[in-house]
Formats: structure tokens, C-alpha cells, sequence
């Protein structure tokens, strides 16, 4: 009986989810488990290999490990503390002053680790003692250490800029990185306006 290689595909990726497989290695196993439909072993495991490889020689895919690297790095050298000193400086004297700081450190943090999750993992995890100190709710402190890191996603450098300009075929970086300014400040300023409300 012959089988169309998308069913085969289709069935033999939900199948490995069903027995628990990573989605990475789901989707390979299911690639090659469709070649072999069509055609020898060896050649189907070739081709898959060298899909695979070809997905992954991009330079600029490089940036994005770089980023991560270079968030931990930061955070293990102390710029998160020295980013809200300075967020402190400038929206200290705001009503709710610990929730506008960590708004602000999380917009600058995202600007220099290009990564929402290395911003919320390194302000968050210096901020929330000090806001608990100061009697702020722990969903609170959560909900607003989670919707100002998103900032980093836009404020350039951005990892998710540079997927996308890989994904819809040579966007230019540089035009996504200047189209990101002004939405991840408007971004920033909508939620610090929120906090300022509920501190007043």
C-alpha cells in the first residue's frame, strides 16, 4: 500500500510526541521516517543531515547565543544592580518608585542583552526582595517584572529581530532594529502608566 509522504510525516511526528520524543528530535525522526517512503535509507538520512546543516550555517543566527552569553555575563558581573541605580535616578521620585524602576532597568537590560527572559531573570531576581521589603504584593511584583522585560524583544538588539529576518527571507536587520525603537518605548510607558495609577 502506498502512503503519501505528508501523512507520514504528520503521523510519524505525533507519534513521537505520544512516546514523549523532544519536538527537535520529533521533527527530525519524522523527516527521515517520510524520505523513507520515497526512497533508500541512506540517501534519506543524507538528505535529512544535510537540511539540517544547511538550516544552520546563517552568520546571523550566531547573534543570538551571543546575546544570551552576553546577558549572562552582565548579570553575573553587576550591571543589573548599576541599571537600576541609574533607572532609579530617573523614575526614583515617581509614585510606586520600586515597580517604575523595574520597569525602566528591565527596558534598559533588554536594550544591551537583546533577550526578554535574560532582562526578567536578571532585574527580577534582584528587584523582588526589595520589593517584598517594601510590601509589594508577589503577583504584583511578578506581573510587572513580566510585562516591562517583554520591552526587550523590541528594543534593539533584538534575538527575535533577527529570526524574523532570517525566517521572511533577508528583511533588513538594520531597518527592524530602527522600526523597534519607538514601539518598545510606548510599550515601556504603557505599562509604567498602569503603575503609576495603581501606586496614586
Amino acid at each position: 500500500m502506498d502512503f503519501s509522504p505528508a501523512l507520514v510525516l504528520s503521523a510519524a511526528f505525533v507519534a513521537f510526541l505520544a512516546f514523549g520524543v523532544p519536538i527537535s528530535y520529533a521533527t527530525g525522526l519524522a523527516s527521515i521516517t517520510a524520505l523513507l517512503t520515497i526512497m533508500p535509507p541512506l540517501p534519506a538520512i543524507s538528505v535529512t543531515a544535510q537540511r539540517i546543516a544547511t538550516g544552520l550555517d546563517s552568520f546571523a543566527l550566531l547573534a543570538i547565543p551571543f546575546f544570551f552569553m552576553a546577558g549572562s555575563i552582565m548579570n553575573r558581573g553587576g550591571i543589573a544592580r548599576r541599571l537600576i541605580d541609574c533607572a532609579k535616578v530617573f523614575v526614583g521620585w515617581m509614585p510606586g518608585p520600586l515597580a517604575q524602576i523595574t520597569i525602566l532597568a528591565n527596558m534598559m537590560f533588554g536594550c544591551v542583552s537583546g533577550s526578554a527572559v535574560a532582562a526578567a531573570s536578571a532585574i527580577g531576581g534582584t528587584m523582588q526582595p526589595s520589593m517584598d521589603k517594601a510590601g509589594y504584593d508577589r503577583s504584583y511584583t511578578a506581573a510587572v517584572n513580566i510585562s516591562s522585560c517583554i520591552t526587550g524583544l523590541l528594543i534593539p538588539p533584538s534575538g527575535a529581530f533577527i529570526v524574523y529576518s532570517l525566517v521572511s527571507g533577508g528583511t533588513s536587520i538594520a531597518a527592524l532594529f530602527v522600526a523597534g525603537y519607538l514601539p518598545g518605548i510606548l510599550l515601556g510607558l504603557s505599562v509604567m502608566i498602569p503603575a503609576w495609577m495603581m501606586a496614586k
